[in-house]
């Protein structure tokens, strides 16, 4: 049985400081799978593992309402956006992004980015050194807006990808990045509520069953329209986790360059193997620390008490790094994955459960069918890996390498 720690002191300066490893630092310390702590006076519970997470998911348990930080609402989600809401308004909301992004759709997605790749790569020879996460971000951008229906002129791409980046970028900091993050935010929210409101108007044609089109007809759990700024909340919500892949892609890369061995399996694109290699870099990179929601009631969990409204909190990174899940967990092993059934509550960085009804993130299999897809590509490039530095620090949320994978593409790319 999970053990369980004693109330701990205000924790807001070591998060901090050690960011993706605070938690798992602490349980470890602590010899338990849940403590008792406070963040900036806050009672907060915090679990791991899959019998937590299973309860965390449980919205009799947790609810997400008022627990999304404001900070994190003006620059990663958006306020009134779907992860906010709980019941039947996020069931119908929910369905919404699992009509999009779950129910075949996700193919058409792959394909155009797939070209977008393509069409970048053969610019990169010429262009000498090259930062993967920024390219990456790129091609992204482009396909993702023409999968949506978002109208987009090539031009226009480098800024609104550099915009997309900087709202997932600034979520977790007070700094600067935040503040990039949120003036970004605001900036493409009034641009996608003009075009829907264009649509409404019939001033713009969207194309039918793309997502610009779906938005801007939704009608909520009260059969009302979504207003044309919470439309644009959820047309980012589409866009902004595409272009997120962009820390995975840049994830790969670094794994590439640390173990050269699983290139050519990745070249053959054995599916098999390709799907484990995207599980195995989701699992072993650092993405998000962890998720958050408020107790509907007062809550007992192995023992721990906390009281209604505290904030409980779920350890993804260190789940993901737990060897009673993952047996040498700091191995970079994507052969754990192959015929392995991976349950809803033990594999989280994107969070757990069922994405089709829950909180866990409808995206994940557009993460996972990118990820598969562009880590053939990338290990089919012909590129060489300058000096650079390629620490992936852990303190910083969201963390990628440093220098952001330079590589220098060859001729025959």
């Amino acid at each position: 049985m999970p053990k369980s720690s004693t109330l701990r002191l205000d924790d807001a300066l070591p998060l901090a400081l050690e960011g993706y490893a605070w938690l798992p630092n602490r349980l470890r310390l602590a010899d338990a799978d849940v403590l008792r702590t406070r963040l900036v006076g806050i009672p907060v519970m915090a679990l791991r593992g899959p019998a937590a997470a299973r309860f965390f998911y449980d919205e009799q348990n947790v609810r997400r309402h008022g627990a999304i930080p404001g900070p994190v609402q003006s620059t990663l989600f958006g306020h009134a956006a779907v992860h906010t809401l709980d019941g039947a308004a996020h069931r119908v909301r929910k369905e919404l992004f699992v009509g999009l992004l779950m129910n075949g759709g996700i193919d058409g997605l792959v394909e155009r980015v797939g070209a977008a790749w393509q069409t970048a790569a053969r610019e990169w020879p010429t262009r000498g050194p090259v930062v993967l996460f920024d390219e990456a971000s790129r091609v992204l951008t482009r396909a993702v807006c023409d999968w949506t229906g978002i109208p987009l002129a090539p031009a226009e791409v480098p800024a609104l990808a550099a915009d997309l980046v900087a709202m997932v970028d600034g979520f977790a900091t007070a700094g600067p990045r935040h503040w990039r993050a949120r003036r970004a935010r605001t900036r493409r929210k009034d641009w996608l509520a003009t075009l829907i409101e264009q649509v409404r108007r019939g001033e713009t044609k969207a194309p039918a069953g793309s997502a610009v089109a779906v938005v801007a007809e939704h009608r909520d759990a009260d059969d009302t329209p979504l207003d044309a700024r919470t439309a644009a909340v959820e047309l980012l919500n589409i866009i902004r986790p595409t272009v997120a892949v962009s820390w995975f892609v840049a994830f790969a890369g670094h794994a590439l360059h640390r173990w050269p061995a699983h290139r050519d399996r990745l070249r053959a694109a054995d599916s098999a193997f390709t799907e484990a290699y995207a599980h195995e870099v989701r699992r072993f990179y650092p993405f998000a620390p962890f998720v958050g929601g408020r107790a509907v009631t007062d809550l007992a969990w192995n023992g721990v008490r906390v009281p209604a409204g505290a904030i409980v909190l779920l350890d993804l990174y260190g789940q993901n790094h737990d060897p009673r899940l993952w047996p040498e967990p700091y191995h970079f092993r994507p052969e754990r994955f192959l015929d392995r059934e991976i349950g809803p509550f033990e594999l989280v960085p994107q969070g757990g459960g069922d994405p089709r009804t829950g909180h866990r993130c409808p995206g994940e299999l557009i993460t996972v069918a990118l990820l598969r897809d562009l880590a053939v590509r990338l290990a089919r490039l012909a590129y060489a890996v300058p000096e650079q530095d390629l620490g992936i620090p852990l303190h910083r949320i969201p963390t990628r390498p440093v220098d952001g994978l330079v590589i220098e593409v060859g001729p025959t790319a």
